[in-house]
């Protein structure tokens, strides 16, 4: 049974006792929202539940939602249609950075973006990388400025502006190198790509969204903390968030570290990058 089967079986119970609490606390956990914010939902939703008198588990999922909402930062994502739009993709190796800027360009395209939209090729530390994002441009009709493996991220990034200058183009997406063996390297890399977006982009509209990948629990935690601690992330993709994929990390990264999740990645197709919905969230974790 996954998780949302067990968070469904719970709460369709016909008594609500302090045994239903307990395997609440313990699903949670279970659920990746980490045991400090499991502790605090159910002892939040004990006290509510003996205030108001609430006695089945149908009305205490409802309560449920309402404790979790205000744990869940919300953030809109849009572009500037008047302006150029840097969107850097930051993540460690094997998240899905590459595909996530694919899927980011044809969720562009979808809300008026029009081509050419540029792909700057900023993880120069493994040459797949920029071979992947320049099928990925081939596929989707947009332009990919690389130089060789090896070469300066920041140069990669410096010649993709340029490139948008030149052709009046409204959007560059940078996906970034994830293997840094130390947090010094993270921050020194992700401060000189900051510098040439301060420095040779002028008026632009410029976010850094941070991947995730929503099946690895506190892994995932842990790379919130080291990139948030580096860097001034405005929203997180959470990727491969599907049925094996048990959505508490999403509270967790919201509550610890302020981060508003912006997009789901639901699948391989390029068509798989839903924006993130609160409502819809909440009815998927503990049930409609």
């Amino acid at each position: 049974m996954n998780f949302k089967d067990k968070i469904k079986a719970l709460f369709h119970r016909s008594q609500l006792s302090e045994e239903t609490f307990e395997e609440l606390e313990d699903l949670l956990i279970e659920g990746d929202i980490g045991a400090s914010i499991a502790f605090e939902v159910v002892d939040t939703l004990k006290n509510v539940c003996r205030k108001e008198g609430i006695s089945t588990p149908e009305e205490a999922r409802g309560k449920l939602k309402e404790i979790l909402r205000p744990f869940i930062k919300i953030a809109d994502f849009d572009f500037d249609d008047k302006r150029l739009n840097i969107v850097l993709i930051l993540g460690v190796n094997g998240v899905g950075k590459t595909t996530s800027c694919a899927k980011l360009a044809r969720w562009a395209e979808n809300n008026g973006i029009e081509q050419p939209i540029i792909f700057a090729a900023c993880d120069t530390f493994r040459a797949a990388a920029i071979e992947q994002l320049k099928i990925h441009g081939q596929r989707l009709g947009a332009r990919v400025i690389a130089q060789q493996h090896g070469s300066d991220p920041g140069a990669v990034l410096w010649d993709a502006i340029d490139a948008a200058r030149k052709n009046n183009a409204r959007l560059v997406i940078a996906d970034t190198a994830g293997r840094m063996h130390t947090r010094a390297d993270l921050l020194r890399e992700l401060e000189k790509l900051d510098r040439v977006v301060s420095q040779k982009a002028g008026d632009v509209s410029y976010q850094r969204l941070l991947v995730l990948d929503a099946t690895t629990g506190q892994n995932a935690m842990r790379q919130a903390e080291i990139f948030n601690s580096s860097v001034k992330i405005d929203g997180v993709i959470m990727a491969k968030y599907d049925s094996a994929s048990k959505g508490g990390m999403i509270i967790a990264v919201s509550k610890q570290f302020g981060l508003p999740t912006v997009f789901l990645g639901t699948g391989e197709k390029y068509g798989d990058l839903e924006p993130f919905d609160i409502d819809r969230y909440l009815d998927d974790f503990v049930g409609d």
